[in-house]
């Protein structure tokens, strides 16, 4: 039991709230459509007209209004700010090199705790596709009752099939918590686990899958972070100390590419769940992290009259008795004759052709261009 849980909850608990959205990773298995400078939360991979970037910060706009901080790289500040014009230099955190979740969502918090120490921190990736958003919000302010009341909360995402490609959490018993009904305490995180596992886990309906999600008061957030990666937690204080004074900028510089890179699943939300810190809200939205071709295919059907679903703006597509995906970024007809479950993507200076089901494996022709020296393709 925390002390943070004991402490009396101000009239409106959702003034405190505040959004955080890390926007890292290159999405490997998106190559050659996502790259480094270019990543896939710079897309609109769903076809809706909207980025995964400002679908997200749309998202969270009503929960808390102008009080949404942006974590990403420092090359990609003037594609985020191109798309988030109204976003703030001062929740705008730029990363000089990318350090994994923990170096990322800690800084965010401990800006926001030296901004106010009563702020709850929501954090949501900018690279998923959640539908449908009143679901999302409903299940997003349950979680924000649930953290007032001294908890770091991570949404569940109530599992459709015995996936093997993410993480788990194991649920507890339920909570009494007023204006979280469904709040549960959590157990444990598992690892991606084998298929046989995976499928217990789905029936026993005691698990969910893990979607890095967690709303948490800061902190709470940092007592863990400091008990349990004291260097990381103390590269961050200092660089948070400077970050809204002129000093900001050259104590980043300093302090940024020292610190360890460790994810916050290990970091904090791990060990704060065997400390019984970590409660759970159910998440019964769609969600998808875009992993792969292979997802953008389920998110993107193809239509009535075509087993192809093309992606780019005037793509030049023939296809006869052939199913799959095609993303082109040229003027290149590209037809397709007596093939299934293709995937193409042409783009002016690479092009790849695999399958669906070999979609997950596009990650190792990335590393082996890096590994060869042809970066200037990634």
């Amino acid at each position: 039991m925390t002390t943070e849980r004991a402490a009396a909850q101000p009239q409106n608990v959702f003034d405190r709230f505040h959004g955080v959205i890390p926007a890292g990773g290159v999405g490997t298995r998106l190559w050659p459509l996502s790259r480094a400078a270019a990543p896939k939360f710079l897309h609109d991979l769903t076809g809706s007209g909207s980025t995964l970037i400002r679908a997200t910060y749309d998202r969270l706009g009503p929960l808390c209004p102008g009080r949404t901080m942006v974590v990403t790289g420092v090359v990609h500040r003037g594609a985020v700010l191109a798309q988030l014009p109204e976003l703030e230099d001062t929740n705008l955190v730029l990363e000089s090199e990318p350090k994994d979740s923990a170096a990322a969502i800690g800084l965010a918090a401990a800006i926001l705790y030296r901004r106010d120490p009563n702020i709850i921190m929501g954090s949501f990736a900018a690279d998923q596709v959640i539908t449908p958003v009143d679901v999302f919000q409903a299940a997003v302010r349950e979680a924000i009752h649930t953290a007032a009341e001294g908890y770091i909360v991570t949404i569940g995402i109530e599992p459709t099939h015995p996936s093997t490609g993410f993480g788990y959490i194991r649920a507890g018993e339920p909570l009494a918590i007023e204006g979280a009904p469904s709040a549960h305490a959590v157990i444990e995180f598992v690892e991606k686990p084998s298929e046989p596992v995976a499928r217990g886990y789905l029936e026993s309906g005691k698990y969910s899958w893990n979607a890095g999600m967690f709303v948490a008061p800061v902190a709470l957030m940092l007592k863990h972070l400091e008990a349990n990666e004291p260097e990381l937690y103390a590269g961050l204080s200092e660089i948070a100390d400077d970050w809204d004074t002129p000093r900001r900028v050259k104590t980043a510089r300093r302090v940024w590419p020292s610190l360890p890179k460790i994810a916050i699943d290990y970091a904090v939300a791990e060990p704060a769940a065997a400390a019984g810190d970590v409660a759970m809200i159910p998440g019964r939205f769609t969600w998808d992290d875009v992993g792969d071709f292979a997802a953008i295919g389920r998110l993107r059907p193809a239509t009535e009259n075509s087993k192809i679903m093309v992606m780019g703006e005037g793509a030049r597509v023939f296809a006869e008795n052939a199913s799959g995906i095609v993303v082109s970024d040229t003027k290149r007809v590209i037809a397709l004759i007596g093939i299934d479950d293709v995937v193409i993507v042409d783009t002016p200076d690479a092009l790849l052709v695999t399958t669906k089901e070999h979609a997950q494996e596009v990650k190792k022709a990335v590393e082996h261009l890096r590994a060869s020296g042809d970066t200037d393709v990634l």
